[in-house]
């Protein structure tokens, strides 16, 4: 069995996994980044790639916002092909008591620095033409954007490799424990810090990881340009989201700058197939029509599915395992994985090399889970010390 050393693998070339590794490697580490697939596949190839910022908890809001700032710095050296754009998102009210919430998410976003624009109903239909009548109104965020994610994850895999890291596409990481990571051909790579970035499937390295999958559907239309100018998406989503055991569909359709039409979401629990069930995609393309009756004539040219990595608490899982000083874990993001991969790395990265973190890791720490536990550990993320 071959072996090398390095200061750091990471487990999963998703866009987590590869924007850890280009924050690791911009700060000197030797860096191996290994993926089963090729680099940007799995969820982040499956994902929409919305960049939103979210406010269902404080915790929430300061990764997702912090991760945002990031992304707007990053998109002045991101290379066309990763169709970044600041599109704004517009959380659509179909009633009075939906309206009400977007006033309290104004109210929110405002308070704390967010751009946001509440609308009349007259004037969503001035920014979005091609929804229906009837609407309450929207609020606006304009500082989200939208991304192609599967390009961005390449791009930060490949500023990764030019700082010195190392490469694995194609490569699975069978074992990894106690500062060693055994590959699929028998290789050994050696590190102190060993980062699971595997997504959904990050329990395979412990099964005290609580992540389950969580099945979802996208279809993508032929090209009409102009149809939608912003990122769409239902007040009535949050409910979808927030639901734990029972599948849903929501109001989701993203423009993309080819002219097609990115529509979605559905969530389901409990299903580990990959094949589309045409129950939740009839669902998800109905209440797509609802919203926006002309979908209904459209021509699509694919459909797929993914698997969201989700944790019980709707927080991402960022920080050392306690049975294992060598495992860190950067996982369980859900549906908000392509927004705050940027955030997620600069925790590793600050916790990696001493400085101080932008914003409080706690919220984020694997040690909240009762089967992941220890103080100690703890302790070394907060004060930065690894």
């Amino acid at each position: 069995m071959s072996s090398s050393s390095c200061d750091v693998i990471i487990a999963g070339g998703g866009i987590v996994g590869a924007a850890c590794a280009a924050a690791c490697a911009r700060q000197g580490m030797r860096v191996a980044l290994v993926e089963r697939d090729v680099l940007g596949s799995g969820a982040t190839g499956a994902g929409m790639g919305h960049i939103v910022v979210m406010d269902d908890s404080d915790a929430q809001f300061a990764l997702t916002r912090y991760s945002q700032l990031l992304w707007h710095e990053l998109s002045a050296h991101l290379p066309a092909s990763c169709e970044y754009e600041q599109r704004g998102t517009l959380w659509i009210a179909a009633d009075t008591e939906e309206m009400e919430e977007a006033e309290r998410k104004h109210a929110f976003y405002t308070q704390r620095g967010v751009p946001a624009v509440l609308l009349t109903a007259e004037q969503l239909a001035d920014k979005e033409p091609h929804l229906r009548s009837g609407l309450a109104g929207a609020l606006l965020v304009p500082e989200d954007g939208v991304v192609y994610p599967p390009t961005v994850a390449l791009h930060l895999a490949r500023e990764a490799e030019s700082h010195g890291a190392r490469l694995f596409p194609e490569h699975a990481v069978v074992r990894m424990a106690h500062g060693e990571a055994v590959l699929d051909d028998s290789s050994l790579l050696l590190a102190p810090r060993l980062v699971n970035a595997t997504g959904a499937w990050s329990p395979q390295f412990g099964a005290d990881i609580p992540v389950k999958k969580r099945k979802g559907h996208l279809v993508i239309t032929d090209r009409y340009p102009g149809f939608v100018r912003h990122q769409l998406v239902e007040l009535g989503y949050l409910k979808s989201a927030h639901s734990i055991g029972t599948d849903s569909v929501a109001f989701n359709v993203q423009p993309r700058n080819t002219g097609q039409v990115l529509i979605g979401s559905s969530r389901q629990y409990g299903n580990d197939d990959s094949a589309v069930d045409q129950h939740m995609l009839t669902a998800m393309l109905q209440r797509a029509a609802f919203y926006m009756p002309a979908i209904a004539s459209m021509s699509a040219i694919r459909v797929w599915t993914g698997f969201r990595a989700a944790t019980p608490d709707k927080l991402p899982l960022i920080g050392p395992v306690p049975a294992d000083d060598s495992i860190w874990l950067a996982t369980g993001h859900e549906g908000l994985g392509i927004t705050t991969s940027l955030g997620t790395a600069e925790l590793i990265t600050a916790a990696f090399t001493g400085r101080q973190p932008a914003i409080a890791p706690e919220p984020y720490l694997p040690s909240r889970y009762k089967g992941l536990q220890s103080q100690g550990h703890e302790e070394s993320l907060c004060n930065g010390k690894a």
